[in-house]
Protein backbone atom coordinates (compact mmCIF):
# COMPACT_ATOMS: atom_id res chain seq x y z
CA UNK A 1 0.00 0.00 0.00
CA UNK A 2 1.38 3.45 -0.79
CA UNK A 3 2.56 5.98 1.94
CA UNK A 4 -0.20 8.04 1.06
CA UNK A 5 -2.95 6.13 0.92
CA UNK A 6 -2.01 4.58 4.62
CA UNK A 7 -1.50 8.60 5.73
CA UNK A 8 -5.06 8.73 4.57
CA UNK A 9 -6.43 5.99 6.45
CA UNK A 10 -4.74 7.03 9.59
CA UNK A 11 -6.11 10.55 9.34
CA UNK A 12 -9.62 8.91 8.15
CA UNK A 13 -9.18 6.55 11.30
CA UNK A 14 -8.64 9.76 13.97
CA UNK A 15 -11.06 11.60 12.65
CA UNK A 16 -13.65 8.68 13.16
CA UNK A 17 -12.72 8.52 16.47
CA UNK A 18 -12.64 12.06 17.48
CA UNK A 19 -16.01 12.57 16.24
CA UNK A 20 -17.78 9.47 17.73
CA UNK A 21 -19.69 10.28 20.89
CA UNK A 22 -18.40 8.35 24.07
CA UNK A 23 -21.54 7.62 25.15
CA UNK A 24 -20.67 3.47 24.74
CA UNK A 25 -16.59 3.79 24.70
CA UNK A 26 -15.78 0.50 26.02
CA UNK A 27 -19.03 -1.28 24.59
CA UNK A 28 -19.25 -4.33 22.16
CA UNK A 29 -21.62 -3.95 19.51
CA UNK A 30 -23.65 -6.85 18.06
CA UNK A 31 -26.59 -7.16 16.40
CA UNK A 32 -29.74 -5.88 18.22
CA UNK A 33 -32.14 -8.55 20.05
CA UNK A 34 -34.87 -6.21 19.14
CA UNK A 35 -35.84 -4.18 16.54
CA UNK A 36 -38.42 -2.02 18.95
CA UNK A 37 -38.87 -0.68 22.67
CA UNK A 38 -41.54 0.90 24.12
CA UNK A 39 -41.08 2.27 27.84
CA UNK A 40 -43.33 1.39 30.00
CA UNK A 41 -42.83 4.65 32.37
CA UNK A 42 -45.97 6.88 32.46
CA UNK A 43 -48.22 4.45 30.08
CA UNK A 44 -51.36 3.89 32.68
CA UNK A 45 -53.96 6.30 31.28
CA UNK A 46 -55.42 5.55 35.01
CA UNK A 47 -53.04 7.06 36.98
CA UNK A 48 -52.00 10.75 37.41
CA UNK A 49 -47.60 10.88 37.57
CA UNK A 50 -47.21 13.38 40.80
CA UNK A 51 -43.72 14.35 41.41
CA UNK A 52 -42.16 16.82 44.01
CA UNK A 53 -39.97 18.57 41.43
CA UNK A 54 -37.18 21.21 41.44
CA UNK A 55 -35.98 22.91 37.91
CA UNK A 56 -32.95 24.79 37.95
CA UNK A 57 -33.24 26.86 34.31
CA UNK A 58 -30.87 29.91 33.24
CA UNK A 59 -29.76 30.65 36.45
CA UNK A 60 -33.74 30.51 37.82
CA UNK A 61 -34.79 27.84 40.24
CA UNK A 62 -38.50 27.32 41.23
CA UNK A 63 -39.81 24.19 43.40
CA UNK A 64 -43.48 22.55 43.17
CA UNK A 65 -44.99 19.61 41.80
CA UNK A 66 -45.12 18.36 38.79
CA UNK A 67 -48.01 16.17 37.12
CA UNK A 68 -48.02 13.83 33.90
CA UNK A 69 -51.77 12.46 32.64
CA UNK A 70 -51.33 10.14 29.96
CA UNK A 71 -54.74 11.26 28.36
CA UNK A 72 -54.92 8.48 25.75
CA UNK A 73 -52.40 6.32 23.41
CA UNK A 74 -50.84 9.40 22.05
CA UNK A 75 -51.45 12.26 24.24
CA UNK A 76 -50.12 13.32 27.15
CA UNK A 77 -50.98 16.61 29.71
CA UNK A 78 -48.04 17.89 32.14
CA UNK A 79 -48.34 20.76 34.61
CA UNK A 80 -45.68 22.05 37.06
CA UNK A 81 -47.29 23.96 40.44
CA UNK A 82 -45.95 25.93 42.78
CA UNK A 83 -46.75 23.85 46.30
CA UNK A 84 -49.41 26.77 46.64
CA UNK A 85 -50.95 25.91 43.58
CA UNK A 86 -49.76 28.30 41.43
CA UNK A 87 -49.11 27.35 37.64
CA UNK A 88 -46.08 27.72 36.15
CA UNK A 89 -46.76 25.98 33.02
CA UNK A 90 -49.15 23.53 31.30
CA UNK A 91 -48.06 21.37 27.94
CA UNK A 92 -49.99 18.77 25.89
CA UNK A 93 -47.37 16.66 24.39
CA UNK A 94 -47.46 13.59 21.91
CA UNK A 95 -44.33 12.42 20.16
CA UNK A 96 -44.76 14.98 17.11
CA UNK A 97 -46.77 17.49 18.84
CA UNK A 98 -45.96 20.12 21.54
CA UNK A 99 -48.55 22.86 22.03
CA UNK A 100 -48.44 25.46 25.37
CA UNK A 101 -51.89 26.22 26.86
CA UNK A 102 -50.32 28.14 29.54
CA UNK A 103 -46.81 29.29 30.64
CA UNK A 104 -45.58 31.61 33.50
CA UNK A 105 -44.35 35.25 31.62
CA UNK A 106 -41.00 35.09 33.92
CA UNK A 107 -40.54 31.88 31.69
CA UNK A 108 -42.17 32.38 28.07
CA UNK A 109 -39.01 32.82 26.14
CA UNK A 110 -38.07 30.73 23.56
CA UNK A 111 -34.96 29.58 24.26
CA UNK A 112 -36.64 28.19 27.83
CA UNK A 113 -39.89 27.01 25.91
CA UNK A 114 -38.11 25.09 23.30
CA UNK A 115 -36.21 23.66 25.73
CA UNK A 116 -38.46 22.32 27.80
CA UNK A 117 -40.19 20.78 24.71
CA UNK A 118 -37.25 18.79 24.14
CA UNK A 119 -37.11 17.61 27.52
CA UNK A 120 -40.38 16.62 28.22
CA UNK A 121 -41.34 15.17 24.49
CA UNK A 122 -38.09 12.87 24.84
CA UNK A 123 -38.94 12.24 28.60
CA UNK A 124 -42.77 10.96 27.97
CA UNK A 125 -41.40 9.54 24.30
CA UNK A 126 -42.49 5.72 24.64
CA UNK A 127 -41.56 4.18 21.21
CA UNK A 128 -37.86 3.35 19.45
CA UNK A 129 -36.94 1.77 16.41
CA UNK A 130 -33.65 0.34 17.79
CA UNK A 131 -30.90 0.44 15.09
CA UNK A 132 -27.87 -0.32 16.71
CA UNK A 133 -27.02 -2.53 20.00
CA UNK A 134 -24.12 -2.49 22.96
CA UNK A 135 -22.94 -4.30 25.92
CA UNK A 136 -20.84 -3.92 28.96
CA UNK A 137 -21.04 -6.25 31.83
CA UNK A 138 -23.47 -3.87 33.27
CA UNK A 139 -25.42 -2.28 30.60
CA UNK A 140 -27.50 -3.47 27.36
CA UNK A 141 -27.82 0.21 25.28
CA UNK A 142 -29.99 0.46 22.58
CA UNK A 143 -28.76 3.16 20.10
CA UNK A 144 -32.27 5.16 18.35
CA UNK A 145 -32.89 7.58 15.95
CA UNK A 146 -34.00 11.08 16.89
CA UNK A 147 -33.50 13.27 13.69
CA UNK A 148 -30.22 14.62 13.61
CA UNK A 149 -29.48 13.03 16.71
CA UNK A 150 -29.19 9.48 18.49
CA UNK A 151 -30.86 8.69 21.74
CA UNK A 152 -29.30 5.34 23.86
CA UNK A 153 -31.20 3.51 25.81
CA UNK A 154 -29.69 1.97 29.06
CA UNK A 155 -30.46 -1.05 30.24
CA UNK A 156 -29.21 -2.53 33.63
CA UNK A 157 -28.41 -6.19 33.43
CA UNK A 158 -29.44 -7.05 36.62
CA UNK A 159 -32.92 -5.97 36.45
CA UNK A 160 -33.85 -5.44 33.01
CA UNK A 161 -34.93 -1.75 33.42
CA UNK A 162 -34.77 1.29 31.63
CA UNK A 163 -32.13 3.55 33.92
CA UNK A 164 -30.95 5.92 31.55
CA UNK A 165 -31.42 7.83 28.39
CA UNK A 166 -28.64 9.91 26.58
CA UNK A 167 -29.53 12.49 23.38
CA UNK A 168 -26.48 12.98 21.35
CA UNK A 169 -25.24 14.40 18.60
CA UNK A 170 -22.47 12.52 16.73
CA UNK A 171 -19.90 14.94 18.94
CA UNK A 172 -21.34 15.44 22.25
CA UNK A 173 -23.98 14.46 24.68
CA UNK A 174 -26.61 16.74 24.90
CA UNK A 175 -29.28 15.60 28.10
CA UNK A 176 -29.37 13.34 30.30
CA UNK A 177 -32.35 11.13 31.77
CA UNK A 178 -31.58 9.14 34.62
CA UNK A 179 -34.25 6.66 36.11
CA UNK A 180 -34.37 5.39 39.92
CA UNK A 181 -37.25 2.37 39.25
CA UNK A 182 -39.70 1.77 42.01
CA UNK A 183 -40.78 -1.65 39.86
CA UNK A 184 -40.75 -2.46 36.14
CA UNK A 185 -43.33 0.20 34.94
CA UNK A 186 -42.64 3.27 37.84
CA UNK A 187 -39.44 5.40 38.25
CA UNK A 188 -39.26 6.72 41.69
CA UNK A 189 -36.93 9.18 40.79
CA UNK A 190 -36.01 11.24 37.72
CA UNK A 191 -33.11 13.52 36.84
CA UNK A 192 -33.04 15.56 33.29
CA UNK A 193 -29.45 17.00 33.41
CA UNK A 194 -28.31 19.05 29.91
CA UNK A 195 -24.50 19.14 29.48
CA UNK A 196 -24.29 21.97 27.58
CA UNK A 197 -26.89 24.34 28.89
CA UNK A 198 -27.34 25.38 32.61
CA UNK A 199 -30.93 23.28 33.24
CA UNK A 200 -31.46 20.61 35.75
CA UNK A 201 -34.88 18.98 36.42
CA UNK A 202 -35.35 16.62 39.19
CA UNK A 203 -38.90 14.64 40.04
CA UNK A 204 -39.17 12.61 42.88
CA UNK A 205 -42.61 10.50 42.87
CA UNK A 206 -44.80 11.58 45.69
CA UNK A 207 -47.01 8.35 47.27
Amino acid sequence: MRRSQILFLIISSFLLASCAVKTVNGFEQKEPVVKSYTVPYFSDTKTDYIYKAHISIYGKDFGGIFIAKKMNDTLYRTAFTTEFGNKLFDFEITDNSFKVNYILEELDRKIIVNTLKRDFMLLLKRNYEVEQEYVNTESTVYKCAAGKRSNYLFFDKATGRLSKLVNATKQKEKILISYTAESDILASKIVIDHKSINLKIELNYLQ
